[in-house]
């Protein structure tokens, strides 16, 4: 009873960000209905668990929240992310983890939905994206990835509720957009970690820079820099007539690499063998190496060099060429094994993602438009929130005492869609 209590005092601090009181009965059953065992977690079940003996009153007041009801998803996750960040201990330093999940669709009128990348099959799939921005396990941003097709059709943007200000930007310029929003309303700094579909961004990664943050990311194996001890040529001499030259140079003979090339290249003395956690049968390791670049993307047309950064390549034991490269601005100072443990903190948001998905119902809502998607994962993610201050605050045999148990459902209840008669309620 202690933690439900607890709950209460959650929501009640949550529903300060909702500005009408008439709005907190919604996000207390709404939420509450999230914690329950249940196995689909869209309007309608959450309505007939929570309120049995009026399922479709409940129903049509939960959709009226969720999917209509004009609250802010910033603030409320602002007063999340306010409640969480005391319970994460980030004394020593903290991470904020950028990624997106995709969320399978069938059709084409849910708002954003479209044949695109879906990262968790490793392929093409019909679905909608967001991407989201994490602090430590807890998402503290989240946006759907609104595709050209969708960006410049005034149609399907009126249909879905797409508000006037959203016009297309990609997944790097999300991120950056939500790391400038978290800088802003005071979130601690942390190490920005991001796969290669981000970290490949020369414009993500200066961005970060320009933020005051340091990142350590992924990148593809084609990216190129400027190997140990390599730079791109000073301007040409100037003649005296014409324009001072002013743009770095390269030469035949005189050029960067790609970092696979690198890699290759490198004594096989320069790889160590490193663990970097216990993984759930063995400990995972892999041989690594690390090395001072810089950045050559198009620097042919720019004044100045870009700084050095730690090049990390992983290589397991047993391939053929290395599997993974990251580039990280850390301490010219750090060693092996730190740029390796901070790198590999990403594995975090996986599993998060995978909760998120399975046990709060991230993926369950079927509604179609661009409020009531946006609302619904809010609500997942204030849930999940408050499981995870739980989780950090008991031991491991008590962690999941937090979560309320579900109500019967009436005997003659038939959820809506049934086929053997008409959706009728107690």
């Amino acid at each position: 009873m202690e933690n439900l209590a607890k709950f209460d005092r959650y929501i009640e601090y949550l529903c300060a960000a909702l500005e009408h009181k008439d709005r907190n009965a919604g996000l207390q059953d709404y939420c509450r209905g999230l914690m329950l065992p249940i196995h689909r977690k869209s309007v309608e079940p959450l309505a007939a668990h929570t309120d049995p003996l009026h399922v479709s009153a409940k129903h049509q007041s939960l959709h009226h929240f969720v999917a209509k009801a004009g609250w802010s998803d910033s603030a409320v996750m602002t007063r999340i992310r306010d409640w969480v960040v005391p319970h994460l201990g980030l004394d020593s330093g903290c991470y904020w983890i950028v990624d997106d999940t995709g969320v399978p669709k069938k059709g084409t009128h849910s708002v954003g939905v479209a044949r695109q990348y879906r990262g968790q099959l490793g392929k093409q799939d019909n679905c909608q994206v967001a991407v989201s921005l994490s602090l430590a396990s807890v998402p503290v941003g989240y946006q759907l990835y609104l595709p050209k097709d969708w960006a410049t059709d005034p149609v399907r943007r009126k249909n879905a509720g797409v508000p006037d200000g959203v016009t297309f930007a990609t997944k790097p310029e999300i991120a950056l957009a939500q790391m400038h929003e978290a800088l802003a309303s005071g979130m601690p700094m942390g190490v920005v970690l991001a796969d290669a579909g981000y970290g490949d961004e020369t414009a993500f990664r200066s961005g970060i820079t320009e933020l005051g943050l340091l990142y350590a990311v992924g990148i593809r194996p084609a990216t190129t820099v400027w190997a140990p001890g390599t730079a791109p040529l000073p301007p040409k001499p100037w003649s005296g007539r014409g324009i001072r030259p002013t743009k770095l140079r390269r030469e035949p003979g005189h050029e960067p690499m790609s970092v696979k090339a690198l890699a290759m290249e490198l004594p096989q003395e320069a790889y160590s063998t490193l663990t970097w956690r216990e993984g759930t049968n063995t400990d995972l390791s892999s041989c690594f190496a690390a090395v001072r670049v810089r950045s050559a993307h198009r620097d042919y047309l720019g004044t100045e060099m870009r700084p050095e950064e730690w090049l990390l390549i992983e290589w397991p034991e047993g391939e053929a060429e290395p599997v993974k490269y990251f580039l990280s601005t850390a301490p010219s100072d750090a060693t092996l094994e730190q740029l390796v443990f901070v790198t590999k903190m990403r594995w975090r948001i996986e599993q998060d993602y995978q909760e998120l998905k399975q046990e709060f119902g991230l993926a369950h809502y079927e509604g179609r438009g661009w409020r009531g998607f946006h609302h619904h994962a809010t609500l997942c993610i204030a849930a999940y929130a408050f499981l995870v201050t739980e989780r950090l605050s008991q031991d491991a045999a008590k962690k999941n005492r937090a979560r309320p148990e579900a109500s019967s459902l009436p005997e003659n209840y038939i959820p809506r869609g049934s086929p053997a008669s008409p959706a009728t309620r107690a």
